[in-house]
């Protein structure tokens, strides 16, 4: 195997180390087996591709890209030749231990993700084998029509139709950019649902802490026009992912499962591009059969850091039988045409094309469909005339952020070191002005990541305040010092994403105050805490499932793997009133250029 190396090696040096072991364990395995010294060669080689590509997201590699300029017929019979790797066939016997697998169309797999995605497509053919069977149609459609009044401008209501579809089907997949209506489609949804039936069971979960209590405030919010009595029986808490399955000590292991299924009757999961495939795949199989399952995202976001573009691949099109498509027409009023590629899975996706936030010639809106659709020198002159106040361009093409950069930052966070200044130890002022603005960026390490602006930002806020209870340079904890958290304790009832703010109480002792699940704040030691970091400055990946007022986001240089469009539009979205991006020209068209691909065979498992 003489070809380019897939995955460049400018991964984490662990992953590295990782990758080597691994390869080393396989070939050694190989040896044991008696397999001659090509295939032991090969084998090695091919393992240590497939657990960097696994680092960086991949669920499977094709045979075609780990040969490179080699014959992939040549590769397959090599890795078969080995011992340890199992062809589909065996691998399906019982008993079978092979830690490769190589399916019919090529593709390698650690035999976790191949065990893992068999399950998922699996789990999700079946549930979108059944239809919900709600009732007339007649009566749902006058229900419909009572949350949804007619358009005076006789447009299509994509909210509307995703609820039609969300009541005749037992999986719903529901894609949309910031405002769409992802939230209002779901109260919606859920007022139709309990008008139905009053004794229904619903869950709310989300990926990370935050985007969870993000759901369940905005759902409160829209929910506002349901009826009163429809209003009193929506659910009042929000869950992460892993503590609704009921996570457990041992890795990877939940409470919940099929054996044990969730006792609910609709799980709403927003933000569900955040998911990988290990925890897509255990989610669906903890949901009854007989349950609904909402999965709400935007198709065009981040992927999650593991391994796997669920979301993404399951709404990558919307299609629909002409029996599914004349039924919405029945309900909704609207018979919806087909949309992108052919459908993972038919009759159960739909896109929320119209922006209640974002006019489509509004700025940021403007910025993020031109960015979808790859316009880096069009959308790169219209930044540079500064014609529109929502979008700022910084061009700063050094090595280390310039110094209008970095002002630019101290002056975004200048509301928070007022509050800090003049309102005492109050955590709501410091909390509102605080949550008006935020630094992102695309990687943690160099001077354009996040622990070199955080670095800086404490420097600059620390001799800003001259606070009396500073302990001085060097202490890791002073007035101010936001945080983030990086692990979850449910003990604390802290979870991955929550930030938390660090203010001195009347006697002059630091405490971290983080939002109340019932409203209002919570303080706690800093000795208490789990892992967290300094969060003037996110990354990209972090940020996910936020919104803040204003935001700017720092480019890294050109070269950087991690910039693709993806990064960047989920970094521009993050934002309600105003962005601005710093960087070179050559890192902003890389970005717009370079699209996230990430190897899987899950569509093709979800075919009939």
């Amino acid at each position: 195997m003489n070809g380019a190396a897939l995955i460049p090696d400018t991964q984490p040096a662990a992953a590295q180390d990782l990758a080597a072991g691994f390869a080393e364990h396989a070939a050694a395995w190989s040896a044991a087996l008696g397999a001659p010294p090509a295939a032991r060669q090969a084998l090695a080689r091919a393992a240590r591709q497939l657990a960097l590509a696994g680092s960086a997201g991949h669920v499977c590699l094709p045979l075609e890209e780990l040969a490179g300029e080699d014959d992939p017929a040549a590769l397959r019979e090599h890795l078969l030749e080995s011992g340890v790797v199992a062809g589909e066939d065996a691998a399906r016997l019982p008993g079978s231990a092979h830690p490769l697998v190589l399916d019919g169309a090529g593709r390698l797999y650690l035999r976790r993700h191949y065990d893992l995605e068999g399950r998922l497509a699996a789990a999700l053919r079946a549930r979108t084998a059944r239809a919900a069977g709600e009732g007339d149609p007649q009566a749902l459609g006058a229900l419909l029509a009572d949350f949804f009044p007619p358009r005076a401008d006789g447009r299509p209501d994509w909210q509307k139709l995703a609820v039609a579809l969300a009541l005749l089907r037992r999986l719903t997949v529901i894609s949309g950019g910031p405002g769409t209506g992802k939230t209002t489609t779901v109260a919606a949804l859920l007022g139709c649902l309990l008008s139905l039936r009053a004794d229904l069971r619903i869950a709310l979960a989300a990926p990370t802490g935050k985007a969870a209590a993000r759901m369940l405030e905005a759902l409160r919010a829209r929910s506002e026009r349901l009826p009163a009595d429809l209003r009193a029986r929506l659910p009042q808490e929000a869950w992460t992912v892993h503590r609704l399955l009921g996570v457990t000590p041992q890795a990877g292991r939940f409470r919940l499962h099929a054996g044990n299924p969730l006792p609910f009757d609709v799980v709403v999961v927003d933000e569900a591009s955040m998911l990988d495939l290990a925890l897509a795949a255990r989610l669906v199989d903890a949901v009854p059969p007989a349950a609904r399952l909402i999965l709400l995202g935007d198709k065009d976001q981040l992927a999650a850091v593991e391994a796997g573009a669920v979301f993404a691949e399951l709404s990558a099109g919307s299609r629909f039988s002409d029996e599914c498509a004349a039924a919405l027409e029945d309900l909704a009023g609207h018979r919806p045409a087909d949309a992108g590629e052919p459908a993972a899975l038919p009759d159960s996706v739909v896109w929320l094309r119209e922006s209640h936030r974002f006019a489509a010639g509004s700025g940021i809106g403007r910025l993020a469909a031109g960015i979808n659709g790859g316009e880096a020198a069009a959308l790169l002159a219209w930044l540079r005339e500064a014609a529109d106040p929502a979008l700022g361009w910084l061009e700063d093409a050094g090595r280390a952020p310039a110094a209008e950069v970095l002002a630019r930052c101290e002056a975004g966070y200048g509301a928070y070191a007022d509050a800090l200044r003049h309102g005492g130890n109050d955590p709501a002022a410091a909390f509102a002005a605080f949550d008006r603005f935020r630094v992102l960026a695309a990687v943690h390490d160099g001077p354009r990541g996040v622990r070199a602006l955080n670095a800086r930002l404490a420097e600059w806020l620390r001799g800003a305040l001259a606070h009396a209870a500073d302990p001085g340079a060097g202490a890791e904890w002073y007035p101010g010092r936001p945080v983030i958290v990086l692990r979850n304790d449910y003990l604390l009832g802290l979870f991955n994403g929550d930030v938390g703010l660090t203010l001195a109480d009347a006697d002059g002792r630091l405490q971290v105050w983080f939002p109340a699940a019932g409203g209002g704040f919570r303080a706690l030691s800093p000795v208490r805490l789990p892992a967290v970091d300094t969060a003037f400055a996110l990354t990209v990946h972090k940020a996910q499932g936020s919104e803040f007022e204003e935001v700017l986001m720092v480019l890294p240089d050109a070269e950087s793997p991690v910039l693709t469009r993806e990064l960047l539009y989920t970094g521009v979205t993050r934002a309600a009133r105003r962005v601005a991006l710093a960087g070179s020209a050559a890192a902003f068209a890389a970005a717009c250029a370079r699209r996230t691909v990430r190897h899987s065979g899950l569509a093709d498992r979800l075919a009939p």
